[in-house]
């Protein structure tokens, strides 16, 4: 596999979809497996080993979530799930499965693009830098080595919570992260239930890291999901 030429399995039973997927793909550089059912798409993840996943949640032999769950019992690969389900708590319960990513039928060619590169470059740098002290966009710089973060070159002071609450995002930059995932790992697996420490430190964090609050250029709410870093 060329570096450029990343492998995309498509999982999807729709023909329009998979059409659009395969023309979109192809003609962006990337190779292309297809799988029509749950379980062709298991067979193909474990026997070519894609780079990356786009998973059908509606499949006719088994559900999506229950794909996801089976992929995450033995490999990483990025996993962005299709959905015609627009609920929020079905968007919840696919991450909260292990996909990294969503995206809500129908969405723009540029939207999946972003989402695609977006994913592969958070897998490249999980292999092969796991140990990486420094993470820079914008203006916003976090040195996770020495604990830390600075806007314009300004040092600002954080809490432990609020820095462990932003040093979460910062290894998931770019994915969305869902309340319960922020909550557990910040505050612990007793803590799942309880969103308003999550609305607090998140306005506290907004307040000293971005210029607008009330419009965030780096931490972004995903409405009804949880947040996500931005990278571009």
């Amino acid at each position: 596999m060329a570096d450029n030429h990343p492998t995309v399995l498509v999982i999807e039973d729709e023909v329009q979809i998979r059409r659009f997927l395969r023309a979109t793909l192809t003609a962006n550089g990337y190779q292309l497996l297809e799988a029509t059912t749950a379980q062709e798409g298991l067979v193909q993840a474990a026997t070519r080993q894609p780079e990356i996943v786009i998973l059908d949640l509606g499949l006719p032999d088994l559900d999506g979530l229950e794909v996801t769950r089976r992929l995450r019992e033995w490999t990483t690969v990025p996993i962005i799930v299709l959905s015609a389900r627009g609920q929020e708590s079905d968007k919840v319960t696919a991450l909260d499965a292990g996909a990294d990513d969503y995206l809500t039928k129908p969405f723009s060619v540029s939207e999946l693009l972003a989402r695609l590169r977006v994913a592969l470059r958070h897998a490249a740098r999980t292999s092969q830098e796991p140990g990486e002290p420094m993470f820079t966009v914008g203006e916003l710089r976090v040195d996770l080595g020495r604990r830390q973060v600075s806007i314009a070159d300004q040092q600002v002071h954080l809490t432990p919570i609020e820095y462990k609450l932003l040093s979460t995002l910062v290894r998931y930059a770019g994915r969305v992260v869902t309340h319960r995932q922020l909550l557990q790992e910040v505050w612990g697996p007793g803590h799942t239930d309880a969103s308003h420490y999550l609305r607090v430190y998140m306005g506290q964090l907004r307040h000293k890291l971005e210029a607008d609050p009330a419009r965030p250029r780096y931490l972004v709410t995903e409405p009804g999901v949880g947040y996500r870093l931005k990278t571009d």
